[in-house]
């Protein structure tokens, strides 16, 4: 795993979209350095999309180059 959760938050299942958005804020880290990777992020599904962007943000922070998402189902 290169990009964690750096701190508890609430299921986005239980939030309404508009608070999904802040429950993600700072939600991950990664302590490795992705200057120039493609990374892809596994999600089983993708509702709003706020936590794959979180998620992506900061993999491009800690420099990856391009990120790709993979989701099975969009609800």
């Amino acid at each position: 795993h290169v990009g964690q959760r750096g701190r508890d938050t609430q299921r986005q299942s239980t939030l309404a979209a508009s608070a999904r958005r802040a429950n993600m804020r700072d939600a991950f880290v990664c302590h490795r350095d992705l200057t120039g990777a493609h990374v892809a992020i596994v999600d089983d599904v993708v509702t709003t999309g706020h936590t794959a962007r979180a998620l992506a943000a900061c993999l491009r922070r800690a420099g990856a180059l391009r990120v790709d998402l993979y989701a099975v189902a969009r609800a």
